[in-house]
């Protein structure tokens, strides 16, 4: 949930060399906080009072349809009305991937596979930098050697928590870097 902030504020403020006037670096935090932390909150305890959602895991499958879809739905009008092409190319494209890696783990959803939402943000945030390191041509190495130490962390932490199993994890990490690969030809 928290991982597009993250990719935004690392953009603006340690991997962009290019100038972003104050009122824009505010202004498309705020759209992203809104569109991928609160908007998604809201809606989820809408569906916990539905009885549609019994916690913030989602443990069960069949729960995963409707956030899923709306996190879609959410991440569509991002990359359409607020994140374009034209203004800021790496992070439309960081951001269309998320959407690409979202379909997927709702299409997973329905052969009955929960993919690991946590292993395809950290995983789509960790190839992110790394095509950024490669489009810029700037050394980034600590930055990319601590995504990189996240992505164990993170699936070491969902096997530990019982959250999900090791086939979960790999379609999670899968999910997440394959868009983001795909989509660097385009932007580097």
């Amino acid at each position: 949930m928290f991982i597009s902030v993250y990719a935004v504020l690392l953009y603006f403020f340690f991997l962009t060399e290019r100038y972003h006037p104050y009122q824009e670096v505010f202004l498309v935090t705020i759209q992203v906080i809104i569109l991928t932390i609160l908007i998604p909150i809201s809606i989820f305890y809408f569906l916990m009072t539905l009885g549609r959602a019994n916690s913030f895991m989602l443990s069960e499958i069949s729960q995963r349809k409707i956030p899923l879809a709306v996190n879609i739905l959410l991440l569509y009008i991002l990359i359409r009305e607020s994140i374009r092409i034209e203004l800021i190319p790496e992070l439309y494209y960081f951001f269309f991937g998320a959407l690409v890696s979202t379909v997927l783990a709702l299409l997973f959803v329905f052969i009955n596979l929960k993919a690991s939402i946590h292993m395809i943000a950290i995983s789509s945030i960790t190839v992110f930098a790394i095509g950024f390191s490669l489009h810029t041509q700037t050394n980034h190495i600590y930055l990319v050697a601590f995504l990189l130490l996240l992505n164990g962390i993170v699936a070491t932490s969902r096997l530990s928590m019982k959250a999900h199993d090791t086939k979960e994890l790999i379609v999670g990490f899968l999910s997440g870097v394959i868009p983001q690969i795909g989509l660097l030809y385009f932007w580097l």
